[in-house]
């Protein structure tokens, strides 16, 4: 019986390299919400506070595309150490930035470089974890998640108060430079597999995704006005095409295999980080709870998340494989039934009660996705064809980037336009969280079409 885990020698370094740029990663975006108030203020750019956030995002989404491409034709250790680089080199930049412009040139760097990262984690699980480990990985890929999401914008406040926010980026660094270490070695004997192909064309695509992107959620930005709508319906134009050439062909209409998983993952993702946006706005706009005490909500959905995350790989390992299907859809059931508690919470007048519910919700949201996404992403994984790893990686963290900036702006707008109209924040926030609900439920519609996907034991390899 094969009693290997990714604890095992010859995994244990790679495993616990892929935690920390996990955990690096995550820290950095969460602890920059807190501190990004502050900095906008002292460096006078209170203007561009939005783009704190919107140019990280951007450059995340070409990061992802341009090096799932690059892993492919190149092999992946080039790209992972180039990212890593500039990774460290966008966070001293912000830390050391004397005005707005520049710090924005460094979260250009930190997302260019985050999302990289993330797709050269990935094609790492696929090429040098065998597919029977990979759902163990990935639970542990959620799990790296949880500390920063509990302890990192506390532990940012902290920073700023008592030093500065420049030093919340120079506490990421030596993460960094101890993952490289340690995932590294892990690349010997790594090549550019021949069966790659070769598409220059494609390399553009995502600049045009971005543009496309950054102009849809600046138009939603402005609605209701005649400006807002143009700017909106001419950045959906713009990014429908690289959108649909960077995706696997079928993925809008969820056709079986791969572009069904990946169109369920993107949906799912997007109303999970949307529940939470409108869940937290509702718990202190309209309740007037502290952010301390929404963020318990936040919490208790990570920590249920990382709880079935670690469950289906114990389920994976017993069954190998045969129930992943079962396991998406009886997920995203369970997360279904978490969103649609949230959608009451701003009509609820007592406080107790209403954070109680919220955070009710959430655990069982969590618990969920915790089951969905990283059986989702074994699924996917084991789809990918020789050659073509680089590529699976990035329509991946695509579909775990794109579609939430998309749905939380489409939700944002939703409530701007309601608002502008007469209708009560309360109301605006509801309606936000049943668009969440009705995306869980194409989710749902689109998992029903995965096929189960037994463990590949043939395909199985150890690191050298």
């Amino acid at each position: 019986m094969n009693k290997e885990s990714i604890w095992s020698t010859h995994y244990r370094a790679l495993t616990i390299g892929i935690i920390l740029v996990v955990t690096a990663t995550a820290f950095e975006g969460l602890a920059v919400t807190t501190i990004a108030p502050g900095l906008s203020r002292e460096l006078q750019g209170e203007n561009l506070y939005g783009w704190i956030f919107s140019v990280y995002l951007l450059a995340q989404l070409i990061g992802t595309v341009i090096t799932g491409q690059l892993v492919d034709k190149k092999g992946p250790a080039q790209p992972f150490i180039t990212m890593i680089v500039l990774f460290a080199l966008g966070i001293v930049v912000a830390a050391i930035a004397p005005n707005m412009p520049i710090l924005l040139l460094g979260r250009m760097m930190q997302g260019f470089g985050a999302g990289a990262l993330v797709n050269c984690v990935y094609t790492m699980i696929t090429l040098r974890y065998p597919d029977s480990l990979r759902t163990q990985i990935l639970a542990v890929f959620s799990s790296a998640y949880i500390l920063p999401g509990l302890f990192g914008p506390y532990i940012a406040g902290v920073i700023s108060e008592q030093l500065s926010w420049r030093y919340v980026f120079w506490l990421i660094l030596p993460f960094i430079a101890l993952s490289a270490i340690l995932t590294t070695p892990a690349f010997r004997g790594l090549k550019p597999n021949a069966n790659a192909g070769n598409n220059n064309n494609r390399l553009f695509l995502p600049f045009f995704l971005a543009l496309g992107t950054g102009i849809f959620l600046f138009g939603l930005g402005k609605m209701p006005t005649v400006y807002g709508i143009v700017l909106s319906v001419a950045g959906l134009v713009a990014l429908i095409i690289p959108l649909y050439k960077l995706m696997p062909k079928g993925t809008l209409v969820a056709r079986v295999g791969l572009p069904a998983i990946i169109a369920s993952r993107g949906l799912f993702v997007s109303a999970y980080y949307g529940t939470q946006t409108y869940l937290v706005l509702g718990l202190t706009s309209v309740l007037g709870m502290s952010a301390d005490k929404a963020g318990l909500a936040v919490a208790s959905a990570a920590i249920s998340w990382s709880l079935a995350a670690n469950i289906q790989a114990k389920w994976d390992a017993a069954d190998l494989g045969v129930g992943r299907k079962k396991r998406v859809v009886t997920g995203l059931f369970i997360m279904l039934i978490g969103v649609a508690f949230s959608v009451p919470l701003t009509f609820i007048p007592n406080d107790l009660y209403g954070v109680t519910l919220a955070i009710f919700s959430q655990i069982i949201m969590g618990f969920g996705i915790g089951l969905a996404h990283p059986t989702s992403g074994a699924i996917a994984f084991s789809l990918a064809k020789p050659g073509e790893e680089g590529k699976v990686s990035a329509e991946i963290s695509v579909a775990d980037t794109f579609t939430p900036a998309i749905g939380i702006g489409i939700g944002g707008a939703i409530i701007t336009v309601m608002t502008t109209f007469g209708f009560s924040l309360s109301m605006g926030i509801t309606v936000s969280l049943l668009l969440q609900v009705l995306t869980v439920m194409i989710s749902l519609a689109a998992a029903t079409k995965l096929a189960a996907q037994p463990i590949q034991r043939s395909a199985e390899r150890t690191p050298s």
